[in-house]
């Protein structure tokens, strides 16, 4: 009885080891997992972060490319405007040719 005794008990701190191993590997398993997701969803936040910025730098150089194209073609349509302006005057003998002078851009 002595002997079934003692092989239950040495059986018996078998188990609570490997049980206490499996503890301690699943802890280090879910820190591990932890860790992971962590880092995951960090440089999924870096990217949307970059993506956001360049998306708004490429809206803001469109932008500024558009505003800078009207200006030129408001600043040549006045141009032309004025232009038509100074020969209608001069054709229509308001002023002398030779008192308008062109503009210089």
């Amino acid at each position: 009885m002595d002997a079934l005794k003692k092989g239950f008990s040495i059986a018996k701190e078998g188990v609570v080891a490997a049980a206490e191993k499996t503890k301690a590997g699943v802890e280090e398993a879910a820190a591990k997992t932890k860790e992971g997701v962590m880092y995951v969803g960090t440089k999924t936040k870096e990217g949307v972060a970059t993506s956001v910025n360049t998306v708004a730098q490429k809206t803001t150089d469109q932008a500024n490319l558009m505003s800078d194209t009207a200006v030129a073609g408001a600043n040549e349509v006045s141009e032309k405007a004025v232009e038509g302006l100074e020969t209608m005057v001069a054709s229509a003998g308001l002023v002398k040719p030779a008192a308008v002078e062109p503009i210089v851009p």
